[in-house]
């Protein structure tokens, strides 16, 4: 179960590795698991981008009815959660799998099989949301799901009026396959960094990474409780949020937003380790004031959780309590602040190199500092009661999550795709998406802030003419198209680079950190030997002041496997049957079908004894001839 220790290796030969499709659905790999989670998110995406592109060409005009006020609150609903819990965050954990591990000088993650499993129920939770527009309709409360909205049972459409139970088990189960992967990754990096990496000598990506998962760890909990008490209510009628049976409607919002406004920083701190990678590179020098990001990544962590109530200031929690929060949630912009002053002092004393990564870069400071500002202007609260129901916010966190983490994902996927890949990407084309991307979502988002001002609401499917929402709902409009423009642009230059990209080599950017240093695509070891880290930026260090190669470190040399070999944990179905055995007990739960839930219970409970005590004797897999 753990790659923490090794059991004694069997004689005979190494074991043939699987191939083709077999593979994948094994793999115990964190490189593959890694682009499983990529390539799943960016499914999603598609389809979240596709609820986003219906929901425009309904706004583009007044009086519209391209589609029906039902079918919109459902297109709303679902591409809010498909965007954060299917695509951005997902993504972001794909990206944590496949490099933290290589920037920390290791061979796999702490805990392999659990990564797999981690997966697996990601991808079976976000399959049974989605299938709620097969089945009956989707959810139409918001992704929020404000009680008493979500407790009815009757709000959605069609035959089959169960949409929010979709949302409960979906999210409940993609939760808990996001918090699993959060236990695996702060005991990775507390627990499988190389000799000589000391936490001040870590990269910034693993430093977000860290933080990113102590945040998952803490903020998941008030979610799973909130949607464990609205299936209660849903199911057996418990009545949590019913004021006429004593519960509290409030109770709702306060635990989802004890979890919601941590998860904007689960969404971005990712975005903020990328570009901390990024910008030293191609601006060729160390990033300005390591200590102090080290230091703001982790206020930022502890002031997550004391902000939350300022999506609440309209609910009458009283002048007292506003004031706190507001306070709270202006004091969380330092830190922030003083990562983009950082980030524009390394880029101004460096000698820039404005490839494709570096451009999605600068573009993420300027609008992530749009969304920025104007969150500043949201944690007023006397602004707050006109912001927080026009489509101002709509524009903020927009700003916030396409403008910061999309356009920072980005220039990680340009950055590191020679990496996953071996393959480069094509530069020109790679300029001119990056130009219709940030010129299409200023065009798209920017218009909103106006919109909001001038009191168009938030979650309408339509609106009179000659309010003034026309013109700037049309060019809105027109920006979907040319930021859908700029998207599919890239995606083509991706899938020709797979076909007829030019080789990438181990290092094309001239890196600083260790997963440069292996061959690209890594080796299913990562290192053939691990390294001894002798300062920050480890590969750098090693250019400068050694011969370019990595030192290996005494002693960190394999236990128990031969020589030219590595030991590694063994490809398994289990954690596949067991997110298979999940599927199965939610839709039992969702149509009330005992005995097929007692199956799907029978399959989990057998899935996890066999991974607990399943003694792997793992795999050898023989070193290449010119590994590091």
């Amino acid at each position: 179960m753990s790659a923490l220790t090794h059991a004694p290796l069997g004689l005979g030969q190494p074991p043939v590795p699987a191939s083709g499709l077999r593979a994948w659905l094994t793999t115990v790999d964190h490189k593959r698991i890694g682009i499983l989670y990529m390539v799943s998110a960016l499914g999603f995406f598609v389809l979240g981008g596709l609820e986003a592109f219906l929901i425009r060409l309904q706004l583009a005009r007044p009086d519209s009815h391209l589609i029906s006020a039902a079918l919109f609150n459902q297109l709303f609903t679902m591409h809010g959660l498909t965007m954060i819990f299917l695509a951005v965050m997902p993504f972001s954990i794909g990206l944590i799998n496949f490099i933290v591990p290589l920037q920390l000088g290791a061979r796999d993650v702490a805990f392999p099989r659990l990564n797999a499993v981690s997966y697996w129920l990601f991808l079976s939770g976000g399959l049974i949301l989605n299938s709620s527009w097969l089945l009956g309709g989707a959810p139409n409360a918001g992704w929020y799901n404000y009680a008493p909205l979500d407790t009815g049972g009757l709000l959605n459409p069609g035959p089959d009026p169960r949409g929010i139970d979709f949302y409960v088990l979906g999210l409940q189960v993609a939760g808990v396959g996001t918090v699993l992967s959060g236990v695996n990754f702060v005991v990775t990096i507390l627990r499988l960094r190389a000799p000589g990496m000391s936490p001040l000598r870590m990269p910034l990506f693993v430093w977000t990474a860290l933080i990113t998962s102590v945040l998952i760890v803490f903020a998941f909990p008030p979610l799973t409780a909130n949607l464990a008490l609205l299936m209660l209510d849903r199911l057996f009628h418990t009545g949590f949020f019913d004021v006429g049976r004593g519960g509290m409607v409030l109770l709702w919002q306060q635990l989802f937003w004890m979890f919601g406004h941590p998860e904007v920083y689960i969404l971005i701190l990712p975005a903020f380790g990328a570009i901390s990678e990024i910008v030293p590179v191609f601006s060729r020098k160390a990033l300005f004031g390591y200590p102090a990001m080290v230091f703001a990544i982790v206020l930022i962590a502890f002031l997550a959780f004391m902000v939350w109530s300022h999506h609440m200031f309209t609910v009458g929690m009283g002048p007292l309590i506003n004031s706190v929060f507001a306070a709270s949630s202006m004091i969380i912009a330092v830190p922030t602040g003083v990562k983009i002053f950082n980030w524009v002092a390394t880029l101004a004393g460096g000698r820039l190199r404005l490839d494709t990564p570096l451009l999605y870069a600068v573009g993420f400071l300027f609008t992530f500092v749009i969304g920025g500002t104007s969150g500043v202007m949201l944690a007023v609260p006397p602004a707050d009661f006109q912001y927080s129901g026009s489509y101002f916010l709509v524009a903020h966190i927009h700003y916030v999550l396409v403008g910061g983490s999309l356009l920072a994902l980005l220039a990680a996927i340009h950055y590191w795709f020679p990496k996953i890949t071996g393959r480069l990407l094509d530069d020109r084309r790679g300029r001119w998406g990056f130009w219709l991307v940030f010129a299409g979502l200023n065009i798209t988002f920017f218009p909103m802030h106006f919109l909001g001002l001038f009191g168009m609401p938030r979650r309408i499917d339509t609106y009179p003419p000659n309010l003034g929402f026309d013109t700037l709902n049309l060019i809105s409009t027109i920006g979907v198209f040319v930021l859908g423009a700029g998207l599919l642009i890239a995606l083509a230059n991706m899938r020709r680079a797979l076909r007829h990209g030019a080789l990438a080599g181990p290092d094309p950017w001239d890196g600083r950190t260790l997963e440069w240093a292996v061959a690209s695509p890594p080796p299913e070891y990562n290192f053939a030997r691990i390294p001894l880290v002798r300062g920050r930026d480890a590969l750098w260090v090693e250019k400068r002041y050694g011969d370019g190669h990595l030192v290996p470190a005494a002693g960190a040399e394999e236990e128990h496997a031969p020589e030219g070999f590595v030991h590694l944990p063994s490809p398994t179905p289990l954690p596949l049957v067991l997110a298979g055995g999940v599927t199965v007990l939610a839709y039992a739960a969702i149509y009330s079908a005992l005995l097929v839930a007692l199956a799907g219970a029978g399959i989990v409970v057998a899935s996890i004894f066999l991974l607990m005590y399943d003694r792997d004797p793992g795999q050898l897999v023989p070193l290449a001839g010119d590994a590091p």
